[in-house]
């Protein structure tokens, strides 16, 4: 298997990006997120989301297929200035690739692509025991900020930081 790390660009990409998107959700939300939201996702709604926000989105590729991808982002000001910090957005990999280090890889490419910034941070689902594991492998703490988010039904989503 030989993973690339790459900015998302082509028509194929932004389609398995999409793929990654939706059956990720399938796989790692199951039981966490409601069943009625989660059978309404669909393929083509991620792939409206990956044309609408293609910025910042980096793909892993094994040859040509996309087995995940990452979203790195600047967080900007209420007055539309850039910050020093920056969010993940997004690390999502194929059930069948996860433990192979490609997460990981993903990852470092964000924090790369956020380097400069004081304080990177991401927030999962606090009852997503797998992500929070996986985010405090790669250095990321729990600040104690959480929030109310509706995905169906109410869930709780926890952020976690790293200083840089």
């Amino acid at each position: 298997m030989d993973i690339i790390i790459k900015p998302m660009q082509t028509e194929e990409e932004i389609r398995g990006k999409a793929f990654v998107h939706w059956k990720s959700w399938q796989e790692s939300y199951a039981g966490i997120v409601d069943a009625e939201y989660l059978s309404r996702m669909s393929v083509e709604r991620c792939e409206e989301s990956a044309r609408r926000w293609p910025e910042n989105t980096w793909v892993a590729k094994d040859g040509e297929r996309v087995v995940g991808f990452t979203v790195p982002c600047r967080i900007f000001g209420e007055d539309g200035a850039e910050t020093d910090e920056g969010e993940v957005r997004a690390v999502y990999v194929l059930e069948e690739y996860q433990h192979q280090g490609i997460g990981y890889a993903l990852m470092q490419q964000a924090l790369k692509t956020l380097s400069g910034c004081r304080v990177v941070c991401v927030w999962v689902l606090k009852d997503n025991r797998k992500a929070i594991r996986f985010y405090e492998r790669v250095g990321f703490r729990a600040d104690g900020a959480e929030q109310d988010y509706t995905l169906g039904t109410p869930v709780k989503i926890i952020r976690m930081t790293m200083e840089m």
